[in-house]
């Protein structure tokens, strides 16, 4: 697979290429605050495989945090593009979004942190769930 996508400003563009490792809706308190309210949807690919085209992204990890993720946004327009976790070693997690198109995302194959989940956000029915992350 290969996407193309970048920042709402434009400023900050990307390439990856590689076959998708997952399809994750993230409830999470964290990803709540980067996508404003929402269940944030992100795709796993391989590191290896991704590259910024144009412009560069600004990193930030919480420091009150033994070993945070890593999340990658645009200085200028603040688009969060990207996360690197620690517990997932060479691979970004592509917010859909920033897809040139956000169709490629297709649909979540797993819900994870939905103790997190508000009232107002929707699991799809049929997909696995979890309270935290899967082991």
């Amino acid at each position: 697979m290969q996407i193309e996508g970048g920042c709402y400003c434009g400023n900050v563009r990307y390439e990856v290429e590689g076959d998708p490792i997952m399809r994750i809706q993230c409830h999470c308190r964290e990803c709540q605050y980067i996508s404003g309210g929402s269940p944030n949807v992100t795709l796993a690919l391989p590191d290896a495989g991704f590259g910024y085209t144009d412009g560069q992204a600004k990193e930030f990890r919480r420091k009150d945090l033994e070993t945070p993720v890593t999340r990658e946004f645009c200085d200028d327009c603040g688009t969060h593009l990207l996360s690197r976790a620690p517990s997932l070693p060479g691979t970004v997690l592509l917010k859909a979004g920033t897809f040139d198109d956000p169709a490629l995302f297709e649909a979540p194959a797993v819900a994870i942190y939905t103790a997190d989940a508000q009232p107002f956000h929707h699991i799809p029915e049929g997909i696995p769930s979890f309270e935290k992350t899967p082991s």
